[in-house]
Parts: structure tokens; sequence; C-alpha cells
């Protein structure tokens, strides 16, 4: 049974495929996070975004990174390259995920070679660069059974869905209820907005919620204002913001 470890409520502030391409559009809303206190964010960190944006080729967003770090934040492992490179679906269920849902699920078809490959060259880049990690992230939380086993064998604490967040290496599920909007287009803005709006209705005394960003949010005023305006709502309401490590080391096993 898992029980939380606090009475107090949380916010979970993440930012999905972080990247140097991707900084610019995160850039002006870290820093009106940033001007609303001390506000930790749990930065979901590509280390080869698309195949062109090695991190080691940009010591500057490094070093950004680093004093991130140093105030607080997180860095998790977000996929190697964040693409869908398998070979082509072969069912209608795998079209829908890897072409409808998403063209990011890099995690999707591994089997455990394959995964733990791209995971042990994920934490080698985190390692050079001397930064500590935790946590994993599938891109668009997509996570085939040879990618479970792989995380089981590796030293990682946790990893996360939509609405779990997993301890590793056997997999202990905490619920953390997490929103997530769809900003490619206007018609889905608005319905994200809608299904948004309803879900802190419906979570509104949940001990934990997590608000998940994407670049494409940062790239429309009502999505970005949106995410502006709920977290000083949440915060507003009492509820302390956490990195997801620091959430997790606060849960216990009875």
């Amino acid at each position: 049974m898992v029980e939380a470890g606090s009475n107090s409520t949380s916010v979970m502030l993440v930012l999905h495929d972080v990247a140097p391409e991707t900084w610019p559009d995160y850039q002006p809303f870290v820093q009106a996070v940033d001007e609303m206190g001390n506000v930790p964010m749990t930065w979901l960190v590509v280390p080869d975004f698309h195949h062109r944006n090695l991190l080691t080729h940009s010591p500057a967003f490094c070093r950004l990174l680093e004093r991130r770090l140093a105030r607080g934040d997180e860095l998790a492992l977000h996929g190697l390259y964040h693409a869908d490179e398998g070979p082509a679906p072969r069912s209608l269920g795998e079209y829908f995920m890897r072409r409808v849902y998403t063209h990011e699920g890099e995690f999707y078809g591994l089997n455990e070679a394959q995964a733990m490959q791209r995971l042990e060259q994920g934490l080698e880049m985190f390692d050079a660069q001397g930064w500590p990690v935790a946590g994993f992230v599938a891109p668009a939380w997509l996570m085939s059974q040879g990618t479970r086993q792989a995380l089981s064998q590796l030293p990682l604490r946790y990893t996360s869905t939509p609405q779990h967040l997993y301890r590793l290496p056997d997999f202990t599920a905490y619920e953390a209820p997490g929103l997530v909007w769809s900003a490619r287009s206007a018609w889905r803005r608005g319905l994200s907005k809608i299904v948004s709006d309803w879900q802190c209705r419906r979570w509104r005394s949940a001990d934990t919620l997590r608000l998940g960003l994407h670049p494409v949010d940062m790239r429309h005023r009502s999505s970005r204002d949106y995410w502006l305006r709920t977290l000083d709502k949440l915060l507003l309401q009492g509820r302390e913001p956490l990195t997801k490590s620091t959430w997790l080391e606060r849960q216990v096993v009875a």
C-alpha cells in the first residue's frame, strides 16, 4: 500500500522537451515563474533533440542548466533523441499511437537491449556534465515492455506516465495527476482549456498536481498565459511547489 508522506498539498511544474532549440520558447515563461518567487521546476532534458541539438555542442546552454540546478531545479532524462525512428507501424493501433497521437514516441517500440543502449547513452551524457539524475520520462510517456525491463536495471529512482509517478526499480505507483495541453492549433488549445479547467475542479483536493508544459505551449499567448495563471492560482491555494524527486522522497510505503 502506498501512502502520502505529508499532509500538505503540492504542485510540480515540469518542462518537457528541453533542448538548446526550445530554450528561446521557454525563456520568457521561466523568467515569469522566477518572478513569482522560489518555484523549483523539473526540466526534462533531451540529450540530442531530433539529432540536431547535441548538448555537448551547446556549452552556454549547459551552463544555464547548471545554474538552474544551483537554484534548486531538477534535471531528468527525456529520451535520447525524442524521435520515433522505428520501422513503419504494423497495425492500426500502432499507427494511431505512432502517427496520430504522436510522431515522437521514441521508446514505444524498443526492445530491452535497444532501450538500455539509449538510456545508458543519455545517462553517460548527464554524467559527463556532472549533472545528478534521478528520473527518466519517455517522450510522450510511451514506454515499451522492453523499456520497463531496462529501467528496472538502472540506478534511476523514478519514471512517470500522465497520471502516475513510479518508484524504480519495482514500479511502485503513486497517484500524481497531470494537466497537459495540445496546443498545435486553435481548436486544440480551446479544447485543452476546457479539459484542463474540468480537471482542476476534479482534482481540487488531490495531494499533488503536475503541470506538464511543452515548447509549443509557449508559442501561443493563450496557452502560455493559462499556465502562468494556473500556477499562480495553485500557489495561492497553498500548494507547495516541488520537483518530482523531492515529492517522491516524501512518499512512504507502508
